[in-house]
């Protein structure tokens, strides 16, 4: 049952469309994916209705839908299902406590300096292994985002 919100927040010294770059770029995301799952990757548009698909070198993950792609601004997916083995799962007990959950990333910039927030609902399960490796994530958001300056 997903019932708590993973919160993190970082300022970055760099522009928002930097940031936001290194939240949808295919290159980019292969390197703070990776502190999720070794080989993780998004298979998406990112366009708003798009399908997207987050994946791990053993075929397993998340499915859902990009709710809202706003460049620099926000960014937010709902997930629908569990990719198990490289095939989706909508229907199975953990595709259900998954279903309807968010991934939201809010953009702000004041003075050249960039604030990244994520909120990302989750179970009590994995709350703190995930927590975790979100702090490591968002590091490399940072570090991603001011190389591209």
């Amino acid at each position: 049952m997903i019932n708590k919100v993973i919160k993190k927040t970082i300022d970055i010294p760099a522009p928002k469309e930097k940031v936001f770059e290194v939240l949808v770029d295919d290159e980019c995301t292969k390197h703070w994916f990776a502190e999720f799952g070794e080989g993780a990757h998004a298979e998406t548009t990112w366009e708003e209705g798009s399908k997207a698909a987050f994946t791990d070198d053993s075929g397993s993950g998340l499915v859902g839908v990009v709710m809202i792609n706003r460049p620099g601004e926000i960014l937010s997916v709902k997930y629908t299902g569990i990719v198990v083995d490289g095939l989706e799962d909508y229907d199975s007990e953990l595709a259900k406590e998954v279903k309807d959950t968010m991934e939201t990333y809010v953009l702000t910039e004041k003075d050249g300096i960039t604030t990244l927030s994520v909120d990302v609902d989750m179970s009590d399960e994995y709350y703190d292994i995930m927590s975790e490796a979100w702090d490591n994530a968002m590091k490399k958001i940072s570090e991603l985002a001011i190389s591209r300056r």
